[in-house]
Parts: structure tokens; sequence; C-alpha cells
């Protein structure tokens, strides 16, 4: 197809297994990932829930970088809030010097959990003004004076790295932030359905390089979409279940972790509403689905986000996806 393809990681823990066997897991799909040919791995920040590893983004990072040659890793993204800015500047930095110019910092206004959790975490404004300004003074600690443009203070880490920042969002406010700085938008649309049209009109509406904070002289959507694929459609369904059941827990507020697939007429008309942007079937089901996706929405590139209670389902379902997508 003629748009790349990338990959979000949220590091799943299945029932039965441990967060250092998610991680172990996570790293495997990475290695596969990078010889696939699929463009970014990106692990996305949550807290408080037993069924993800994804909560300290920047060490994922750093591992998925150190067995990985060719793909771009990043956050998918840091939720900005539940960090000192400093703090970001100074990880993303380091991460850059070490691993060299394969490093993104995707940054989101949700924190990524539940309210009492994220009072725990919470270091800085999620308002988008202070959102704003705490990306301006991020990319004046990646510049070559590596100094924020707030505060005289200086990261010898970061400085000169330029690490590429993303603004992630699901609704026209976080559309409207990225288009206004002039900044690449992730758009969450694999969880977050509702506003993806308007969220999309409305970035593009938005976009200016009038700001000093703008890195690109045109817009660029990445668009999120959950994806499994495998040999046959009545596997795949099967498959998906995992996910259906994932969703259906949050809304019930069970927590468990990554549950078997079950029957999918367990599920038939009751499959969470914010599962609607999905690919599930054999490779050219999947993606006939993702091209018309990418059509709708005008995207410069689409993350698939693909959960499995078997590692083994997953990785394959990122091997035929990348066979039909990438022609090989």
């Amino acid at each position: 197809m003629s748009i790349p393809l990338s990959i979000l990681d949220l590091v799943s823990i299945p029932e039965g297994s441990t967060a250092r066997d998610g991680i172990a897991a996570s790293m495997e799909s990475a290695e596969l990932a990078d010889r696939l040919g699929y463009s970014r791995l990106w692990f996305a920040e949550h807290h408080n829930t037993p069924n993800l590893a994804s909560s300290a983004t920047s060490l994922l990072i750093s591992q998925a970088a150190s067995v990985t040659e060719r793909i771009r890793v990043g956050s998918g993204g840091v939720m900005l809030p539940n960090h000192a800015p400093l703090m970001v500047a100074e990880q993303y930095g380091t991460l850059a010097n070490i691993h060299g110019p394969r490093i993104d910092l995707g940054l989101g206004r949700a924190p990524g959990t539940d309210g009492m959790t994220a009072q725990a975490l919470s270091r800085s404004s999620a308002e988008p003004q202070a959102f704003a300004r705490h990306i301006f003074d991020l990319q004046g600690w990646f510049g070559e004076e590596g100094t924020a443009h707030s505060t005289p203070i200086f990261s010898s880490v970061s400085q000169g790295m330029d690490v590429p920042i993303w603004v992630l969002g699901s609704t026209v406010n976080g559309a409207s932030i990225a288009g206004q700085l002039g900044l690449p938008f992730s758009l969450a649309s694999h969880f977050a359905p509702d506003q993806i049209d308007d969220a999309v009109r409305v970035y593009r509406e938005t976009f200016s390089t009038s700001q000093p904070t703008a890195q690109i002289d045109e817009p660029y959507v990445m668009a999120g979409i959950n994806v499994l694929a495998a040999e046959t459609d009545e596997e795949a369904q099967r498959q998906f279940t995992t996910l259906q059941q994932m969703f259906l827990d949050i809304r019930s507020g069970r927590q468990r972790k990554i549950q078997p697939p079950v029957d999918p007429s367990e599920f038939a008309g009751t499959s969470p509403s914010m599962l609607e942007i999905s690919a599930v079937g054999t490779p050219e089901k999947v993606a006939a689905q993702m091209a018309e996706f990418a059509e709708r929405t005008g995207a410069d590139e689409l993350i698939t986000v693909t959960y499995a209670h078997d590692p083994a389902v997953r990785n394959r379902s990122l091997e035929l996806v990348a066979g039909q997508w990438f022609g090989e």
C-alpha cells in the first residue's frame, strides 16, 4: 500500500503471565516488526491496570531500540501532565544520545489512568495553554542552545538532539492544539471513534507554520486502528474476542489480565462501540479495511494496535499484515 504502517504497543500481560513475560514478548515483537518493514514502534503510557506493562515508556523504548536496527521507536505517548517537562527532555535526549535519530516523542494531555492515580502522578497542568508552553520548552531543551524558552535551565543531554514531537489526541481539542503548533498529529481513533472526521478536519484547517513550535511544513496525520489478521476470518474473529473482553472489562470496571479468546457468538451485537475502527479477518480483508479507513481519513500513516492472549498469535498477525500491505 502507499502509506507507512506502524505499531502501537501497550505491552499486554496475558492471564497466566507476568509483567516480565509481557515485556519479553514485546521485545520479540519489536525485533520482528523491525525485520518486517514497519515504520515505527510506539509504547503507550498506562498506569494502575493489571493487564498492561507500559508504564515506563522511556525504559521500554530504550530496550526496544537496543534490539532493533531500523525502525523508529517512541512514545504514543508520554502523558505530559504526569511528568515534569524537564525530566521528559532529559530522558528522551538521553535516548537520542544512546540510540541516535530513531527516537520519537509523542505527547498527550490525558493521564492514561484513573483520577486517583493521576493525582498521585501529577506533576504539571493538563490545560491546553500549559500543554503548549511545555512543548515549546521541550523544543528549547532539544534545540541547539539546550535551554527552555521560559526558563534559563539548561539540559546538556537533550541539547541539539531535535527529537521529533507529536501531539496525540482523540478529539477536536487535541487536533486544534497539534494544528496550531504546527506539529504532526496522532489520532487515537482505535479507541475513540466519535470525533475522527471532525478532528482530522480541524487539524488540517488550523494547521499553521507561523508558530515557533512548528516542525513540519504541512499537516501530517497518523491514525490508529485495531488489527487482527489470521489465516481465516473465523479464526481472526475468535482471536479478536480477547480485545472485546478487555474493553468490556474497562466499561464495567473489572480489572483482570488479558483473557484467552472465546466463541465470537458471545459478542453478537454487544461489541464495544469504542472498537468501531478495527480491521479483522484474513490478510486481504484486513488490508482492504485498513485502506478504506486511510482513504476516509486521508491519513498519511496508520498505526496498528493488536492484542492477543498468545504472543505468537499477535506476531503472526503482524507478519500477515506486513506481507499484504508491503506486497512481500
